[in-house]
């Protein structure tokens, strides 16, 4: 097991990361919440057939309540929500009672923020079942999505701990592999041209990956996503670089409709522009058609989808919160690992928006 201790400005609190560590759990919740009434796990249909009678033999002698959310970004809805706080309200959670998170990165940013929300907040843990929770789960952004825009409706609101679980990856699919795998290129792109350069020399094929490479990269990951929160908790700085890829991403979700295209399919052609903005605006020496072929060969898409409407999509990115007024802001690279933020006028927006639909 490794334990990777996430330091933020309001709280520190542990990562474990390795096979088998829900079997800490029984532990964590003694030593580190005295009192314990009540536990609340708020979980998908997809994770609870799978692994929710495993999480409730760890946890029962505890009795814990379980609601179930639909799958994927249905699950960050303003009903499901408001019925994840009626069952709260229900079973009579209070101020010692814990929300337990078990799923993905959807699950995560649902049960943080009724967590969040549940008498101005109760305590919350992690316990992710995807590759991109280990994105999601760390770092205490959680939120809901509105129709005009994807978690727009949120909190900062860090958990007590992360317990991740690699036993539990086993049974993704590889478009969930996919989507989680992007954010751990993005990590690289704009932090570590070292860690970059490893992945494209070792990650071949995504559903084939060695355990142990998946580890070494997962970590590696969450060791970058520390890095930025640290610095930067709220996302007044620093941290909006973790966004590279994230606007165009964000607004393909919303515009195909949210659990059309998976977080980091549509993340993998955000970047794939940004990079392409990165070359135009700072002359960016990477060769953006070896990223393209290497994320091809692992079976990412890396064009828009042609039903996109570049004038929808333009509207949909003045809407994300790294906006200005009208501004169009962006995070591109100087270079490998040299993140940073710059407003990009509209025209050049559009033009390399339809350099990819004609790739």
């Amino acid at each position: 097991m490794e334990t990777i201790q996430i330091q933020t400005e309001s709280k520190s609190y542990p990562v474990f990361v390795g096979e088998g560590v829900r079997n800490e759990l029984n532990d964590f919740l003694t030593n580190h919440l005295p009192g314990l009434t009540r536990i609340l796990i708020i979980t998908d249909e997809t994770v609870g057939k799978l692994h929710l009678q495993e999480l409730q033999n760890v946890l029962k002698s505890w009795d814990p309540i379980v609601f179930t959310a639909p799958s994927g970004e249905a699950a960050k809805t303003f009903e499901v929500f408001y019925n994840a706080l009626t069952t709260a309200l229900e079973f009579g959670l209070d101020r010692k009672s814990v929300i337990l998170s078990f799923g993905g990165g959807a699950v995560g940013d649902l049960a943080g923020f009724v967590a969040a929300s549940y008498m101005r907040g109760i305590p919350f843990i992690q316990i992710p079942t995807t590759i991109l929770a280990h994105d999601s789960a760390v770092g205490g952004k959680v939120a809901i999505n509105h129709p005009i825009g994807k978690n727009m409706i949120g909190a900062f609101y860090q958990p007590e701990a992360v317990f991740y679980d690699l036993e539990w990856l086993k049974t993704l699919p590889i478009q969930e592999i996919r989507s989680g795998f992007a954010e751990l290129i993005k990590h690289a792109l704009i932090s570590d041209a070292d860690f970059y350069k490893w992945l494209s020399e070792n990650i071949h094929d995504l559903q084939g990956m060695e355990p142990i490479l998946l580890a070494d990269s997962l970590i590696k990951g969450i060791q970058i996503k520390n890095s930025f929160v640290s610095q930067d908790e709220r996302e007044t700085g620093v941290r909006a670089y973790l966004n590279f890829g994230h606007t165009l991403g964000h607004a393909i979700e919303s515009e195909l409709g949210y659990g059309k295209i998976t977080h980091g399919e549509a993340v993998m052609i955000g970047m794939v522009y940004a990079l392409r903005l990165s070359n135009q605006l700072f002359g960016l020496s990477f060769n953006v058609d070896e990223f393209i072929q290497w994320v091809s060969s692992l079976g990412y898409e890396t064009n828009l989808p042609n039903q996109l409407s570049s004038d929808r999509l333009l509207s949909k990115m003045k809407q994300d919160k790294k906006a200005v007024g009208n501004s169009y802001r962006f995070v591109l690279l100087q270079k490998i690992g040299e993140p940073k933020l710059l407003e990009v006028s509209e025209n050049v927006l559009l033009e390399v928006l339809e350099e990819l639909k004609r790739i």
